[in-house]
């Protein structure tokens, strides 16, 4: 097995790229046992340098080659065991072998403290009771939206006098303004977040699809929010927005580096809130390129479509969309090269057409929200590959409905899952949509427009490690060339690959606790990128937002 082991290796290092060194070895407990699935990450020492992670395979064998050379930072992380660090220096073409300790954990205070942030959330003293506020659907819904509940930042003891502070402005965010509502909250908060170490020991099993995948990390320091991500085809750059600092980061992943490109104010002067940094102005949220190569952004808080041409990098002459437009947040371009866009805050769904830059808005028909929101919060949307159909979600409305092109009409229809975030359709016609208060994948299969019943579905759990401790799903991506579903999964600091062909998921630990990534997208290679973003920057481990790309 070891002949074969280096026999491998060998050829692996043979068909290297001369700029390339090498780390290798073998991790172990302290007695003996191989420790598969342990993560073996590589940081240049430098401040905000870049980093790429591997995993052990079933024997503890870990190999990793990288263009990061010179001083690096080696870490070594496994549930339950303490982290292992080291100081190495690589250069090209060298090899360093190494034979790895883990430590266990012994502490239970360092063992909870640990855990990801959805085993803290779970434990919360939550209500049971059909259509109480108190849920754990419900809240997951309501107060997980842009960041987690239970990681280190936010499950430092407090008052119940102190969340209501925090609570207060969560809920005028959504446009709740229940005192009670507030109060009661403020004092579950307070009662589950003791600072007292968690009992529950989720077991997380190691899939074998995860021995040869790689995780690339590119940190962004200026960042605030990066919100979505999108790989150009084009260039092959990473371009994101960052809706709390107000510029276009693009990231070459050919040499790590990134560019920032702020976005003029073009005579806006209204401020976002103050909670994403303060004095920003546009909030660009989600990016899609058109036909004619520019990226068009959502611009949440301007009431805007941002224009960003890559060629020149600079920001052109945005859109207004006018009416009662409020937080344009999703966007997609259709065949014809038409952009389709919701509107979280106004209950609607706009439509583009950037040669004439003539924006229509459709209103969608009343619906009470389910949630503490004051609005359904439109939120995903993506059109059908098949007949041109406008999809799209209400959040809180637990909706789901669609658009003919054509002639505007639409129908909505219930939601499969709870909680529906974002959409996409694979090129097969089937819709994948996330439940973020379910835990759930589904999969819809549309029927033709006049037909009443509208799709079936399929339904897919993912996995909870531990019972009653469902994930939260937050929105995905279809690989153009497998078809296969990448889930970013929010409150277990792990992504989530699903196969259709096999009807399972494949979960992929990353490296860095706070996870909170966004949207996918795709490299010519197979790469999954996706901004890591968890607001505000302090909530992620390191306090650096950042880019990760995920080679399966």
């Amino acid at each position: 097995m070891a002949s074969r082991y280096l026999l491998a290796l060998s050829l692996m290092m043979a068909g290297m790229s001369t700029q390339a060194g090498t780390l290798s070895g073998t991790v172990k407990g302290e007695a003996g046992a191989p420790q598969a699935g342990t993560m073996v990450r590589v940081t240049e020492d430098r401040p905000n340098g870049n980093s790429i992670t591997v995993y052990c395979d079933a024997q503890g064998r870990f190999l990793l080659k990288t263009s990061l050379k010179g001083a690096l930072k080696a870490r070594l992380r496994q549930p339950y065991y303490e982290d292992l660090e080291e100081s190495i220096t690589l250069q090209s073409d060298a090899v360093l072998t190494r034979t790895y300790v883990l430590k266990k954990m012994g502490d239970a205070q360092a063992i909870s403290d640990s855990l990801p942030a959805g085993y803290h959330f779970g434990h919360l003293p939550f209500e049971t009771a059909v259509g109480s506020p108190f849920t754990k659907y419900q809240f997951q819904r309501d107060c997980l939206t842009c960041h987690q509940l239970g990681n280190a930042l936010t499950r430092v003891p407090r008052s119940a006098e102190s969340w209501a502070t925090t609570i207060q402005r969560m809920h005028a965010y959504l446009g709740n303004f229940d005192v009670e509502l507030r109060e009661r909250r403020a004092k579950l908060l307070a009662a589950g977040f003791d600072g007292n170490p968690l009992a529950v020991r989720p077991a997380f099993p190691v899939d074998p699809l995860i021995f040869k995948a790689a995780v690339y990390e590119y940190p962004l320091p200026r960042a605030y929010s990066p919100h979505d991500a999108a790989v150009s085809e084009t260039d092959g750059w990473v371009y994101i927005v960052d809706q709390g600092a107000d510029f276009m980061a693009a990231v070459n992943l050919a040499t790590g580096t990134s560019h920032y490109i702020p976005h003029p104010a073009q005579g806006v002067q209204s401020h976002g809130p103050t909670e994403m940094g303060g004095g920003v102005l546009h909030g660009p949220h989600s990016l899609a390129m058109a036909p004619d190569g520019k990226w068009y952004t959502t611009n949440s808080f301007s009431q805007r479509i941002g224009v960003f041409n890559p060629k020149s990098m600079q920001w052109e002459d945005s859109i207004t969309i006018g009416g009662h437009a409020a937080y344009p947040h999703t966007i997609r371009f259709d065949k014809h090269g038409i952009a389709w866009f919701t509107l979280a805050q106004s209950e609607q769904v706009g439509r583009l057409d950037p040669k004439t830059r003539e924006v229509k808005l459709i209103d969608l028909p009343a619906l009470r929200s389910t949630g503490i929101a004051g609005v359904t919060v439109p939120y995903g949307i993506d059109v059908s590959p098949i007949d041109g159909t406008v999809w799209y979600t209400r959040l809180f409305g637990d909706k789901i409905g669609r658009i003919e092109p054509q002639t505007l009409q639409l129908k909505e229809y219930d939601s499969p899952v709870r909680g529906p975030r974002r959409m996409r359709f694979d090129k097969e016609g089937s819709l994948w949509i996330t439940g973020f208060s379910d835990g759930i994948l589904a999969r819809v299969r549309p029927k033709p427009f006049a037909a009443s019943e509208g799709f079936t579905s399929e339904l897919y759990r993912l996995p909870e490690f531990t019972a009653g401790y469902q994930p939260a799903p937050y929105a995905l991506g279809i690989n153009p060339k497998t078809q296969e579903v990448w889930i970013n999964e929010n409150l277990t600091d792990r992504i989530f690959r699903f196969i259709p062909k096999a009807k399972r998921f494949v979960v992929y630990p990353m490296p860095l606790r706070g996870t909170y990534t966004r949207d996918f997208s795709f490299t010519k290679d197979g790469k999954a990128c996706t901004s890591n973003d968890p607001v505000p920057p302090a909530a992620l481990e390191g306090g650096v937002q950042e880019l990760i790309c995920i080679e399966p």
